[in-house]
C-alpha cells in the first residue's frame, strides 16, 4: 500500500494544479469551460484547506496529549 505524501508536498502539488487551472481559465473559449474550471478550482482550494485544517487538528491533539501526560505524572507524585 502506498504511503501518503507529506502535507507540504501535497500543498505544492495542489498549488501547481491551481496555477494550471488559472491558465486554463484565461484561454477558455466558452462559459461551460470557465464554469467547469471554477468548480475544479473550488475543489482544489478546499482540498488545500482540508490539509491545512488537518495539520492544525494534529497539533491540537499533540498538545492535548502532552497535557494529559502532565496531569498523569502530577497525579502519580
Amino acid at each position: 500500500m502506498d504511503k501518503h505524501k507529506p502535507s507540504d508536498e501535497m500543498i505544492k502539488d495542489l498549488d501547481d494544479i491551481l496555477s494550471k487551472l488559472n491558465a486554463m481559465e484565461i484561454v477558455a473559449s466558452d462559459d461551460y469551460q470557465k464554469s467547469s474550471i471554477k468548480v475544479m478550482r473550488t475543489l482544489v482550494e478546499e482540498q488545500m484547506h482540508s490539509i491545512n485544517e488537518f495539520s492544525h487538528l494534529k497539533k491540537g491533539m499533540d498538545l492535548l496529549m502532552l497535557q494529559i501526560f502532565d496531569v498523569q505524572n502530577k497525579s502519580k507524585s
